[in-house]
């Protein structure tokens, strides 16, 4: 088994209140419209065809530093790579308006499991596409989530 942590950030010039009333208090509605690929579910998720299911554990919610934590307990990797997934995000306001993504990805390998860049590449790259489509779309809709 080998532990590992993939870490990156995100600026945006949307305000992190807006950012977490999006992402976090209304992502399982917004998300699903906005990304179709993206599943409804929070308790589920289907995906492509590495993934069969995820049940998700939201370890903290706090809604006054904008950090959200959760942690994959059954299903998805699991079953073939993983034997831990954390997750933590935090959206941090920035002196002259807009906000700091930050993502952390915290995860244990299964006992021969091999260490993959590409796949380290891969999450960051389409963690950054989904959050810069919603910012897109709440860039366009300045009254939505404020």
């Amino acid at each position: 088994m080998v532990s590992r942590s993939i870490s990156f950030e995100v600026e945006t010039p949307l305000e992190a209140q807006r950012v977490w009333n999006a992402f976090v208090k209304d992502g399982h509605n917004l998300l699903p419209k906005q990304v179709p690929e993206v599943p409804s579910s929070i308790t589920f998720i289907q995906a492509n065809q590495d993934f069969s299911f995820v049940k998700e554990l939201v370890e903290e919610v706090d809604e006054e530093k904008f950090v959200y934590r959760y942690s994959h307990v059954k299903g998805g990797m699991f079953e073939k790579t993983l034997a831990s997934a954390k997750y933590e995000v935090k959206y941090t306001p920035k002196a002259e308006g807009g906000c700091v993504c930050s993502y952390v990805f915290h995860y244990e390998t299964l006992p021969g499991v091999t260490h993959e860049e590409s796949k380290v590449q891969e999450i960051k790259e389409k963690t950054t596409s989904l959050f810069k489509r919603i910012e897109a779309y709440l860039l366009t809709n300045p009254s939505l989530y404020v």
